[in-house]
């Protein structure tokens, strides 16, 4: 789970090395680091914390030169440590590689090594790159790679220098992100798009199996078999104000306010402009497919699986077709009924998550169709599936996922009318219904921001707690299971959601004097039964705040400590409006106490290995 940069060209690397290190470090963060090419050779800087770490120590001693590569990492083989940091090398010191990945057969490999020769340092996987490369060197850096990351097996993104061809860097994709920079006079590597977007808006991006050889005067892209490939460049539209904070005091708090436009612009252009139907033009199903689909299969993890959850209630609601849910690091391992007439949707923010690109992989070996619901155009999930919805959410920088889970609550409900339309499976009065609600979700939403000073004051009040609980019925129950995730992440605060009617069977055990408990109240046909699940935790002392649908909030207030009430909707818009609330409180709780909102701890944005 890392962040690469790359440079080579006439400038400075060493400050364009770290600024493209500042838009990845949400990728990771628990080190960073830089190899450049100085008038001494090939030089490294490297140390264990966040990336204002390395940058203090090269005030003083900074690497002096044009071409270099930089990394910020989380962990996944060795603790952060400065000797574990990236880039590594050899013992020469002659070869210096950066990774995001995991090499899965690396304890084979060392062992060969170490019979060579080779004496390790760190306790990386990555050091054993840079020693295989070192190891296959016989004059060409280019082969050396290729014969190198043939003998690898796993998920990898390189960029590799040697102090023999100080005019090359080698990079290298294989089931992990890259892109390349296209400059004039000199060219750049990243992990994603921002990383280099200040410096060009061309980028190559580059598919499993690719490499790119850059040089000042261009890039040459080819296979790891050696084949020369031909790619189209991608010229970027949007630039860096999107993902600078825009006067907010988190990233975070920037984008649960951004909700409301990610809501418009994830459903501009495909509902009719008479508000009678959804069309998504951008998908290759035909209808006669639709119409053979017998089962759904929902994969996802974290965010994205309680935005799944939601998804199978919009889909069997509107659409009548079963759904399963699955996390998708479990999915593989279950054995799954796959068949031809399975829809498999598998939901991804960053369209880089290995597990669920493991599974999107596995559906269509087993003759799946796979539908995507991605944030980021040309990504591997994105250029992997047979479908795709784009959510328009723009970049999401803070770790805990807002825009992004809402915006895929909105792909699922035009798809789930766009299936509805196609099986005649609703009537059109309650199609219309739903689209009309559609529209007015941006501006509840903008009522609900409205009253945030509310949410901080209760946040507050609760953010000293050790335990909270969530409880909901139906669609309120996947939604609390989401604001339960979004406590935990940032403030750290044990938190678990139940569905309100299993707590006879067990979960009133942990309700007692003064525990907080967010009860969702949203769902109007279990209304009553929510009410008397209210009742049982605060017959046990507990202190309830509901969410609850305006219209309701004088009668629930009567048993409740306190409420806040949404702007009314259909109960299955509910949960677009139902958990923003959720985001404010654990926001608050988290500023409360003291944490970093934007890059909480042990986490990473986008989860690239398994």
């Amino acid at each position: 789970m890392c962040g690469i940069v790359g440079y080579i060209g006439n400038r400075d690397s060493q400050g364009i090395l770290l600024e493209g290190l500042k838009k990845l470090e949400y990728r990771g963060y628990d080190s960073a680091g830089i190899a450049v090419f100085t008038s001494n050779g090939l030089e490294i800087k490297k140390s264990k914390g966040r990336l204002a770490v390395l940058e203090d120590k090269l005030k003083d001693d900074p690497l002096e030169g044009s071409v270099g590569i930089g990394h910020t990492r989380w962990a996944t083989h060795g603790k952060p440590s400065d000797v574990n940091s990236h880039p590594h090398t050899d013992n020469s010191s002659k070869f210096s590689v950066v990774h995001n990945g995991i090499v899965e057969n690396y304890l084979d490999l060392k062992d060969e090594l170490i019979a060579k020769g080779h004496v390790f340092v760190s306790e990386t996987d990555t050091e054993v790159i840079s020693h295989l490369v070192a190891d296959e060197y016989d004059g060409n850096i280019v082969e050396a790679v290729q014969r190198a990351v043939k003998r690898m097996r796993g998920a990898f993104a390189l960029g590799v220098l040697t102090e023999y061809e100080p005019e090359r860097l080698v990079a290298v994709r294989f089931a992990s992100p890259l892109v390349i920079g296209v400059g004039e006079g000199e060219n750049f590597i990243g992990s994603d798009i921002p990383a280099i977007l200040e410096h060009t808006r061309n980028v190559y991006i580059l598919n499993d199996g690719e490499m790119a050889v850059l040089t000042r005067g261009g890039v040459e892209l080819m296979t790891t078999d050696g084949e020369n490939i031909s790619k189209e460049i991608f010229h970027v539209d949007w630039d860096l104000v999107t993902a600078e904070k825009a006067g907010f005091d988190h990233f975070m708090l920037k984008e649960i306010h951004e909700q409301p436009k990610a809501y418009r612009d994830t459903m501009l252009g495909r509902i009719a402009d008479d508000g009678k139907s959804v069309n998504l033009k951008e998908l290759n199903m035909s209808d006669e497919y639709i119409r053979s689909i017998r089962k759904v299969h929902i994969v996802a993890c974290g965010t994205a699986y309680h935005a799944g959850l939601v998804g199978k209630s919009v889909i069997e609601s509107l659409a009548r077709i079963p759904v399963e849910n699955d996390v998708a690091s479990e999915y593989r391992y279950r054995s799954p009924i796959i068949t031809p007439d399975t829809l498999v949707i598998v939901v991804s923010q960053s369209g880089e998550t290995a597990d669920t690109l493991a599974a999107l992989r596995e559906a269509q070996k087993n003759g799946a169709r796979v539908l995507a619901i991605t944030n980021v155009v040309g990504s591997s999930v994105a250029r992997e599936a047979n479908d795709v919805i784009t959510t328009w959410a723009g970049p999401e920088i803070a770790v805990a996922s807002t825009k992004a889970y809402t915006s895929q609550l909105i792909a699922f409900y035009l798809f789930g009318l766009h299936l509805a339309r196609v099986l005649g499976s609703q009537e059109q009065s309650a199609v219309e219904e739903l689209i009309e609600g559609l529209h007015a979700l941006p501006e509840q939403v903008e009522s609900i921001l409205e009253q945030a000073p509310v949410l901080k004051q209760v946040a507050e009040s609760m953010a000293h707690h050790k335990s909270l609980f969530f409880i909901g019925r139906g669609v309120d129950y996947a939604v609390a299971q989401e604001g339960s995730l979004k406590l935990k992440e940032i403030s750290y605060i044990h938190s678990e959601a139940y569905a309100a009617g299993e707590l006879k069977h067990g979960t009133l055990a942990l309700i007692e004097e003064g525990v907080p408990v967010i009860s969702l109240v949203t769902q109007e046909a279990l209304y009553e039964k929510t009410l008397s699940n209210i009742k049982e935790v605060k017959a046990r002392g507990a202190h309830v705040l509901a969410i609850a649908n305006s219209g309701f909030e004088t009668e629930v207030a009567k048993s409740v400590d306190e409420i806040f009430a949404i702007p009314k909707t259909l109960p299955i818009l509910s949960p677009a409006l139902a958990v923003v609330p959720l985001q404010l409180l654990s926001y608050y709780a988290s500023l409360a106490l003291g944490h970093d909102v934007d890059k909480p701890r042990n986490l990473a944005k986008s989860v690239t290995v398994e």
